[in-house]
């Protein structure tokens, strides 16, 4: 008599069946655009909001792209936003890193950032435009400050959060703090880091669109502010997504980076 082996219930086995039945991510993704976008249209032309539909807002993008102005303020933003997350991230990760291992440096930095923390960078922008002008020094001082205190406290916590039976293994076998530091804490931090750094990103968009709101004379942030005087809601529109896809095109270019450098994680 034949014998029927059992169906294979183990986790491993359930994981690969549901992971076969899934369709592809990129599927997913640009299935959820399509229905995004038709749902936009069909607000639109049902006037259940006075927005304008996604023809007039692309024909709008047209024009704006062959007179180079959505080009302009698309490149004057995102300097000013690489410019402020590069130095904000550059000056988080020594301070997060140094809170974390020393107590002494914790005890001494820690106040000044939980403090500065609970002020939102958009309530300092008229402090710096009085300090520092209408330049561009005070737009990427706020993004700089957005995405410092993003990144400094995801480096701390990555430094804390070490597994301690890992720095212990490390010292028993006769590394010095110098070696535990390099290849034990700051590879366990990493993960850590990075997720504050797509937080940090977030904000300094958030941050320099305020910024350009109040004092610019080019950015999308300015061009935006500009077409709500004549209200001009298609440019305003193209401003927005504008903003959007060049965010969501930097979080995964940061989403690149983070799963090269944790490879070594285990990922589900």
């Amino acid at each position: 008599m034949a014998v029927i082996a059992a169906p294979d219930k183990t986790p491993a086995a359930t994981a690969q069946r549901r992971g076969r039945r899934t369709p592809p991510p990129l599927l997913l993704n640009l299935a959820a655009l399509l229905a995004g976008v038709a749902v936009w249209a069909a607000v639109a032309a049902g006037h259940l909001a006075d927005i304008p539909g996604p023809a007039a807002v692309a024909s709008r993008a047209g024009e704006l792209l062959a007179d180079g102005t959505l080009a302009e303020d698309a490149l004057a933003s995102l300097r000013r936003v690489f410019l402020g997350f590069a130095l904000g991230t550059l000056a988080a990760v020594p301070v997060g890193f140094l809170m974390g291992w020393y107590p002494l440096a914790r005890g001494l930095l820690e106040p000044y950032v939980q403090f500065f923390r609970t002020i939102p960078p958009l309530a300092l922008i008229p402090l710096a435009i009085v300090l520092m002008g209408i330049g561009e020094t005070p737009k990427v001082f706020v993004i700089f400050l957005a995405a410092f205190l993003s990144s400094v406290l995801a480096a701390f916590q990555g430094v804390v959060g070490v597994d301690r039976t890992l720095i212990d293994a490390a010292r028993v076998l006769g590394a010095r703090d110098r070696v535990v530091f390099l290849k034990v804490v700051i590879p366990a931090a990493t993960p850590f880091l990075l997720v504050g750094m797509r937080i940090g990103l977030g904000a300094a968009w958030g941050t320099v669109v305020a910024a350009e709101l109040i004092a610019a004379d080019a950015g999308l942030g300015y061009e935006m502010v500009h077409a709500q005087t004549y209200y001009d809601l298609p440019t305003i529109f193209v401003g927005l997504i504008t903003i959007g896809v060049i965010g969501l095109v930097m979080d995964r270019l940061l989403l690149l980076a983070e799963r090269r450098l944790t490879a070594w994680q285990e990922r589900r």
